[in-house]
Parts: C-alpha cells; sequence; structure tokens
C-alpha cells in the first residue's frame, strides 16, 4: 500500500521536484506552500509522512511541527533546512521531528529517509495489530464462567486494570489460568500498546533470575562480557508478570521491594540508578501468607504486591463451568483440527463434570485435545474419554458403597447385597457409556453374565 506524504515548501520549483520524485517511488503526494495550509490538509487528509521546511511564511516550521505533535503525537515529519538553520532543526528534534535534511540534499538521500519513516510506520502498524489482536483474545468477554466467585473476581480485575499503576497478586492453583488473567489485565489496561514481559520466577535459579530481572554491566560476574538489560528496563511503561513469585529467594524479594518502593534499581555490577515505570503483575501457587508466617517471604513485600487479590477457584469448585469450558474448547480444536465434534453424550459430560480436576483448566484442555485426536467425530462418548477420567467415577462409587455399608447401632444403614450389586452395577454402566463389554472387565464377571444379570433386573421390575 503507497503511504501518502504531505510537502510543505514555499518555493514552488521545490515542491514539484520533490514531489515528482516522490510519485515514481510510489507515493501518493499533497502539497502545501504555507503553514496555515499544511495545518488544513494535515488536519482534514490525515497524511502518513510530512516533509516540512522550518523557513514557511506565517506560522513556521517548527511550530507547525509543534501543534501537528499536539493534534496526532504519533505523527512522523521530516524536517527541512537551510545550513544556517541548524539551530532550529535541533529544536524540531526536540519536538519530535523523525529526522532532518540540509538543503540542498540528494533526492536519493530524500527518499532513503522516507523509506526509513516508512518502515517504522509499518511496525507501527503491526504493532498496533498484535495489540489488536490480543486484546481480542485475552478481553474478559471471552472468559467462559457461570460460577459467581468467577464473577466477583472478574469485575475486581476489570477495575484493576483500568487503575495504571495498581500491583496486582494473582493466587490460585496450578493450571486454573494465572497468566491468561495477567495477559487480560494488561491489554485492558493503558499500558496495552506497551510492552508485557513475563518471567517464570520457579524456572531459574537465583543468581540467572537475578539478571534477567535487574540486568548487569560488562564484567559484573565471569561470563558478563557485554552490557544486558533486563526485563525490567525492557518492560518500561508497560507490565511485568512474575509468575510463581513465591519461590522468589529472600536477596531477590529484597530488591524486588525497592523497585515497588522507589521506581529504582541498578544493574548487576552497576553503579548508577536506573529509574522505570512498571505496572507489577504478581502471580503464585502457595499460599503467601502462610509463606510470611513461615518466614519464607518478606511480609513488606507480600503487602506492597497483594493492593489487589484476585483468586483464581480451582475447577472442582465451580464445576457448572466445567461443560461450558468444555465445549469451548471443543470448538476451538475443531477448528485447530479440522474436526467436525459435537458435543459430549450425557454420560460423558456426567463424567466430566465429576473428576476432580487436579491440574485444572490446563489438564482438561489437553483431555479434550487428546480425545478429539483419537476418537470418531460427532458427539464425544464416555467410552472415548481417557481411563483415568473414567476410572475415577469407579473409584467414587467404591467409596459411596463403602460408606453405604457403615451401619449405625440400630442397624437401619443395612441394606441388601443384591440391592448393593444392582446399584454399583448400575454406575459403573453409567461411568462407562452403557458400554458392557467396557463396564464387565471392570466388575470382574464374564460379558454374558452381565446381561444375564441385566435380563433378570429388567424382568423383576416388569
Amino acid at each position: 500500500m503507497p503511504y501518502s506524504v504531505l510537502v510543505v515548501d514555499d518555493e514552488e520549483l521545490t515542491l514539484r521536484t520533490i514531489s515528482r520524485a516522490l510519485r515514481e517511488e510510489t507515493f501518493d503526494v499533497c502539497t502545501a506552500t504555507s503553514g496555515e495550509e499544511a495545518l488544513k490538509i494535515f488536519g482534514e487528509d490525515k497524511p502518513d509522512l510530512t516533509l516540512l521546511d522550518i523557513v514557511l511564511p506565517g506560522i513556521d516550521g517548527v511550530e507547525v511541527l509543534r501543534r501537528m505533535k499536539q493534534a496526532n503525537p504519533g505523527a512522523i515529519v521530516l524536517m527541512m533546512s537551510a545550513y544556517h538553520m541548524v539551530d532550529r532543526a535541533v529544536e524540531a528534534m526536540k519536538l519530535g521531528a523523525f529526522d532532518y535534511l540540509i538543503k540542498p540534499f540528494h533526492l536519493a538521500d530524500m527518499i532513503g529517509t522516507l523509506r526509513r519513516a516508512s518502515e517504522m510506520l509499518a511496525l507501527r502498524v503491526r504493532v498496533r495489530d498484535t495489540v489488536e489482536t490480543a486484546k481480542g483474545r485475552y478481553d474478559f468477554g471471552r472468559v467462559v464462567t457461570q460460577n459467581p466467585a468467577m464473577d466477583r473476581m472478574l469485575e475486581m480485575a476489570r477495575k484493576a486494570a483500568e487503575a495504571d499503576h495498581t500491583t496486582i497478586l494473582i493466587q490460585g492453583e496450578s493450571g486454573t489460568g494465572k497468566g491468561v488473567l495477567a495477559k487480560a489485565i494488561h491489554y485492558a489496561s493503558p499500558r496495552a500498546s506497551l510492552p508485557l514481559l513475563q518471567l517464570n520466577c520457579a524456572s531459574l535459579p537465583d543468581t540467572l533470575l537475578e539478571s534477567e530481572l535487574f540486568g548487569y554491566e560488562p564484567g559484573a560476574f565471569t561470563d558478563a562480557r557485554r552490557r544486558k538489560e533486563g526485563l525490567l528496563e525492557r518492560a518500561h511503561g508497560g507490565t511485568l508478570f512474575l509468575d510463581e513469585i513465591g519461590n522468589m529467594s529472600a536477596s531477590v524479594q529484597a530488591k524486588l521491594l525497592r523497585v515497588l518502593e522507589e521506581g529504582t534499581f541498578m544493574r548487576l555490577g552497576g553503579t548508577r540508578l536506573i529509574k522505570v515505570n512498571v505496572r507489577l503483575v504478581a502471580a503464585t501457587n502457595v499460599h503467601l501468607k502462610e509463606a510470611v508466617a513461615e518466614g519464607k517471604f518478606r511480609e513488606d513485600l507480600y503487602y506492597r504486591l497483594n493492593v489487589v487479590p484476585l483468586y483464581i477457584p480451582p475447577l472442582r469448585e465451580r464445576k457448572e463451568d466445567i461443560l461450558p469450558i468444555a465445549l469451548e474448547m471443543l470448538q476451538h480444536f475443531n477448528r485447530e483440527l479440522n474436526k467436525k465434534f459435537i458435543g459430549f453424550t450425557p454420560g460423558a459430560a456426567e463424567l466430566l463434570q465429576n473428576y476432580s480436576w487436579p491440574g485444572n483448566i490446563r489438564e482438561l484442555k489437553n483431555v479434550i485435545e487428546r480425545t478429539m485426536i483419537l476418537a470418531p467425530e460427532g458427539d464425544i462418548d464416555a467410552a472415548c474419554l481417557p481411563e483415568e477420567i473414567r476410572d475415577h467415577i469407579v473409584e467414587q462409587v467404591k467409596m459411596e458403597i463403602t460408606s453405604a455399608m457403615d451401619v449405625s447401632p440400630t442397624g437401619q444403614q443395612f441394606v441388601s447385597l443384591r440391592e448393593l450389586e444392582d446399584d454399583y452395577i448400575e454406575k459403573v454402566l453409567a461411568a462407562t457409556g452403557n458400554n458392557k463389554t467396557h463396564a464387565s472387565r471392570i466388575l470382574g464377571i464374564h460379558p454374558t453374565s452381565l446381561l444375564r444379570r441385566l435380563k433378570k433386573e429388567q424382568t423383576s421390575s416388569n
């Protein structure tokens, strides 16, 4: 796509020469001969790039630049000036001009400078598109939940996201989606177009964690041959997400506390204070309050992190969400795997809802993907689910029957052996999606014996 360029110069010959050269390079060109005319065209046509002379009748080029930047801080403006106007060109650079050209200049130099400006513009568009895509992907509205506790937590997270500098602590078991929530907070915040960087504190030893966070100077340690910026510097203006912060050592905790309190730090081996503006979102599956009581986590850092506490309940505490999330994942993998699954049979749905999901949403996602790869398309049946899901319900049934066999001194809880067997058979059949071969294997009897037993039950009930 050709970029549009506004060329502003009061010399007609200069305008014609520059315009002809730019059109030959496929730029769309519009021109102005005064500052007032330039501002009018800039406001109405919104050119991608502006080539602006400093010396103009009426409003001069530097004042035009100032007003352009006030109207659109992201405007890319290149200044033109004679050699004796270098001081004014420097003033323009301080106001945010992209570059300046000293007259007389070669057209090839001008084209090269405009090409560099075009590349920056293209990069901005790519970044903006990436941010918009991420905003859509991690929008709070995409979170699937019917759970009141989750709804309350998400409402708190939305409000916290809008509070630009507020530190947030996300707690919850592994696999509950703490990282996804951190991204949703960033992309709903005023910092959405600025960096979001993340670091898992449990995945690195202390020395490496410290150098990743704070960076280092040459000679700070044996292999430090060049300066390295840490994540805090690179996240300046944006968000830093520290996952599993409960695993951070005491020495790194102390340095992080200084960043939160003063907004400054020093690189390893450095002597200069570096000031940063970073929003910190931390997450942990450790109960930090207990870690504080045990002396494993700094109390002052805990209170600095815990400004807005967010707790994500485990999946077993929000059973009403299991099936809707599973259906959402099914549609996702239909697109990704080019499959045509419809949903889950009642037996499969019951198994999914009654399983405890120790790995939470991460485990559910893995189960859905694995099942869709191996199972025939259509509705997913109970027999298609992984063995650990099917066996879990059988163990639950055994526990229920064992509990039912406990008797009181009055004998009121006694049931007949036949009733226990019938109840157990019925629940195993339900758990296996009425797959009699599989059920007979679990029960430890021949399939013919199971069929005979079921036929007797049907006859007696009639």
